[in-house]
Order: structure tokens, then sequence, then C-alpha cells
């Protein structure tokens, strides 16, 4: 990408790689959860850390595939500490498993990056009948939260650290104010729209780093959440769109971020000294950003956050 490429007041910008803004940092001793690791930016995001000394536990979907993207990551660097645990997003099942079975290893957890998802994908349902990209995009990822967070907060004490939750949004959130927000609505395929869908996962994404940045500051727990915005990726995210499809992929390498440039602010966010105490804020290029009004919503956000509490205890 070669547009926009002024720095911002980080000192980084959409031009910075993951490599670049983490660049001088030594992360020995930190362990890291990375969903949606085995392709683009978690994959990305998951070389990054190892490569600074992060042991990274890749939740994975598809097994074969986590392997051999560890396989590539070991590769790259035989000292890195990469592990896969099997984790499908929209199943609450298999998210109940995938924190059981983590937990149960006795690792510590520094850092939860909640950065898997899909994107417009014809209408279809979870395995717990819920629209499949807020049942992917957020819920999994809000349960997965809220089944690991007393071992982050452990963590935090024992290690005298602070612990960093990433919830990686997008700019679709910004979809959801035309059409209004309508989170009862998930299992309506006469009035599914596949682009509204997306973007109400991902305000849903925004609106829980900051409900949970808001209940940790209050708790007096050490972890911070925050959200962010890519950038508008090269990445399999578009094969549901068609023949824009090929348009992303032939056009898009030049006006796009590439891969490394995507994941630079989500590993910003888990790992630069220089954001320690900073929570409940939403990130773009490597900088503070502004998310559009709902997305700063607490009534809203508080609502989600009982509607949802609601939906994983059923």
């Amino acid at each position: 990408m070669w547009l926009f490429m002024r720095n911002g007041p980080s000192g980084f910008s959409s031009a910075s790689t993951a490599e670049e803004v983490t660049k001088g940092i030594d992360a020995s001793g930190l362990t890291a959860i990375v969903t949606g690791a085995s392709s683009g930016i978690g994959l990305e995001t998951t070389r990054v850390l190892a490569k600074r000394g992060v042991h990274v536990v890749m939740g994975i979907r598809d097994m074969p595939a986590g392997e051999r993207a560890r396989q590539v990551i070991m590769k790259d660097n035989p000292s890195a500490k990469v592990d896969a645990i099997r984790l499908d997003l929209s199943s609450m099942e298999s998210v109940r498993s995938f924190a059981s079975e983590f937990t149960s290893s006795g690792l510590p957890l520094n850092i939860l990056i909640n950065n898997a998802g899909v994107m417009t994908p014809p209408f279809a349902l979870s395995a717990d009948k819920i629209e499949l990209q807020f049942a992917t995009n957020y819920l999994g990822h809000f349960l997965l939260t809220h089944l690991l967070l007393e071992t982050m907060k452990k963590t935090a004490r024992d290690t005298k650290r602070e612990g960093r939750i990433v919830n990686v949004s997008s700019i679709a959130h910004r979809v959801t104010y035309r059409e209004g927000i309508r989170f009862h609505k998930l299992s309506d395929e006469k009035s599914y729209s596949k682009v509204f869908a997306y973007g109400q996962s991902k305000l849903a994404n925004i609106l829980h780093a900051n409900e949970l940045a808001r209940r940790l500051k209050e708790e007096g727990a050490d972890i911070t959440a925050n959200s962010l915005h890519p950038g508008i990726i090269t990445t399999n995210l578009f094969r549901h769109f068609g023949i824009f499809e090929g348009f992303m992929s032939s056009v898009g390498r030049f006006v796009l971020k590439n891969v490394e440039q995507g994941a630079s602010t989500t590993c910003y966010l888990a790992l630069h000294p220089h954001l320690k105490g900073i929570s409940g804020q939403y990130f773009s290029n490597n900088n503070l950003s502004k998310p559009d009004h709902k997305a700063t919503d607490k009534d809203l956000a508080a609502k989600l956050w009982d509607f949802t509490t609601n939906l994983i205890n059923k």
C-alpha cells in the first residue's frame, strides 16, 4: 500500500508493518492466544508475536491448515513457541472445549487477540441457531473472553504485568447506522442483509471492548481492552464478493494494505509499551481513531452485554 503514509502521533502509519511497530520489543515470558491464526492477519500476528518471544496458542478451526501454518512459522523461527488448539467460534460447545483445554494446560495468559472472522457469507445459522456472522465474529469471542478472564486476571496479579485484550473490528461497523440495530433478530432470513449483519457483528466487537474495559477498570483489574480497524486488506475474506474478489486481488495490491501492514495495529496494541494503561479505545493505522457515535454508546454497550450474557447462559 502506497497511499496515506504520513505518520501519526504514535510515530507509525497505515504503511507500517507488524514487525516495524514491534521492533526492539522483548516479549519473552508472555503468553498469547490468537484466534483465526492459520491465515491472513491472524497468521502474521502470530508470526510476529512469536518473533518477539511470545508463546502463542493459535485458535484454529481447520487443524491441518493450522499445523501447516505453525510449521511455516517454525521454519522461519526455529526457537518460536507456537501451539494450536481447535476452535470453531461459531459453536459455543467448541469455544467451551477450547477454553477448558487451555485452562487445563496451566499456561498463563497475558494477551488475548480476538481476530477470527467471516465476512458476508450467504445466510446461515450456527450450530446454536444464531446468524453465522454474529456468532463467529462476536458471540464466540465474547464467550471465549468470558471463560478466560479469570486466567488473565490471575496472570496479571502473579506476574505484575498488564494483560491486554484486543478485538479486531472493522470500519464496516458504520453500516449499522443506516439500517438500525437489530441484535434481537439474529435468525430472520427474510430481512437478512449480509453486509448489515457483518457490520453489526463488528459494531458488537467495539461495544464489547468498551464495556469490558469499563468493567475491568471498575474492578481494578490490570487488564486493558481495546478494539481496532486493521484496514482493508487483500486477504481471502473477500471470497464471498463474487466478481469483486477478482478486482480486489488484481488492483488491491496497489491501493490496499498487505498482510504485514494489516496485522500491524493488532501487534501494536498487543505489545507496545506506549499503550500501557490505555483501555476502551478504538485504533486504526496504529493510532487512536474515532468510531461512529453508536460504537461509543454506553447504554447500547450495556444492553448488548446483558443480551449476550443471556445467549451464552441458555
